[in-house]
């Protein structure tokens, strides 16, 4: 695809939106169209096949349901429609983002059991079973991937199997690993998964989809009704009707989605993957040149996010980095936990090492114009 300039190029070490393409960023401009047109409905069905074959699903058995929102609209979406009338979901919870989905269950009243867990440690998985045999009225499973919080990466095959074993539909967040880290819903043991289209497949906000299994998605029709904007049956039962949205669609979003995808393709599942895991690796190289330290054991990283501590350092201000950062085209993100100060560098994007080298250049220059000492110092720690 031809562009007609290139955009200024910001390096975001956010976790997400991500840094994208021009080519994904100008094909978005197209000649107007009714999203109720034969044409973009063809477009539609294929995007959504699309998203089955990322994760590996077979078309007949999985299919994808888009909405429009970020990614806690899919959050929302899985619980409240999954659940059986007097049953209850069990939160595997050791993050920011497992703790968001037992918000949704109390602001819907859904009966559930959150199951917490150190948001520096992986979930016990022999308490999780323990659980699921102590509590045979548990219908739904849930859990995150990676913990874009902190970076952790959770045993999601081995809480499937686990969650399958008890007779419990198990659906997971995995907005950010989507497109990243390899994933296979059948060996991984998934019903649902989810992902927004600024994550990584390297798109735009306002586009966020369910891969999940249709029996599964066809029963909920007999569950009760908990959303009429956010709800799963309705919006799937509404594509294979029409081929189209319930609701109006963000048409350009989906243009830019398509490319976004075709561009996917192109590197391919194992090169996008490695591709991250070198920029993964250059953020730990750049950190542990500066003294920095993790939150999370190296080993259990999903190998996207890096959560480093804040130095023990009166000259710090994360803000004045950040600034400092950002007017040079770098972004770095605040951390999510509550009990440590940290902050956040993350391996999404269309970016590569080359990248992080750069960015870590005028890191090191925002520390020193702080009057932060190299290599950054911790007390007993």
């Amino acid at each position: 695809m031809d562009v007609p300039y290139s955009v200024k190029r910001n390096v975001l070490l956010n976790p997400g939106p991500s840094t994208t393409t021009d080519t994904v960023k100008f094909a978005q401009i197209v000649p107007d169209i009714c999203p109720r047109e034969a044409e973009f409905g063809n477009l539609m069905k294929g995007l959504r096949e699309d998203l089955v074959r990322i994760v590996h699903g077979d078309t007949d058995k999985y299919t994808s349901v888009l909405f429009c929102g970020s990614g806690t609209i899919n959050m929302d979406i899985c619980l409240n429609s999954l659940l059986p009338k007097d049953r209850r979901i069990l939160v595997v919870n050791n993050g920011a983002y497992s703790s968001r989905a037992v918000e949704i269950c109390e602001f819907y009243g859904l009966p559930h059991i959150d199951l917490r867990f150190p948001v520096d440690q992986r979930p016990d998985l022999d308490i999780v079973e323990t659980v699921l045999k102590e509590n045979p009225d548990i219908a739904l499973v849930y859990t995150t991937h990676n913990e874009t919080g902190t970076g952790i990466l959770n045993p999601i095959r081995e809480i499937g199997a686990i969650a399958h074993k008890y007779n419990a539909v198990f659906v997971v967040d995995t907005t950010s690993t989507y497109a990243m880290r390899p994933i296979d819903v059948e060996k991984d043991n998934i019903d649902f998964c989810m992902a927004s289209a600024q994550k990584g497949i390297m798109a735009f906000t306002g586009l966020s989809f369910i891969v999940g299994n249709r029996k599964i998605i066809e029963q909920s029709a007999e569950y009760p009704k908990r959303s009429y904007y956010c709800n799963l049956f309705l919006q799937y039962d509404f594509f294979e009707r029409t081929g189209e949205m319930h609701f109006t669609p963000p048409v350009q979003t989906i243009y830019a989605t398509i490319q976004a995808l075709k561009e996917y393709w192109s590197e391919g599942e194992q090169a996008k993957w490695e591709r991250h895991t070198r920029v993964f690796n250059a953020i730990h190289d750049g950190l542990d040149k500066l003294g920095f330290k993790d939150v999370i054991k190296r080993e259990e990283q999903a190998g996207l996010v890096v959560s480093a501590i804040y130095p023990d350092d009166p000259n710090w201000s994360f803000q004045k980095v950040h600034d400092y950062c950002y007017e040079r085209g770098f972004t770095i993100y605040p951390g999510k936990i509550s009990t440590t100060n940290t902050f956040r560098l993350c391996a999404l994007g269309a970016i590569n090492d080359k990248d992080i080298r750069d960015f870590f250049k005028v890191f090191r220059e925002a520390l020193t114009a702080c009057d932060v000492k190299i290599p950054v110092q911790y007390k007993d720690r």
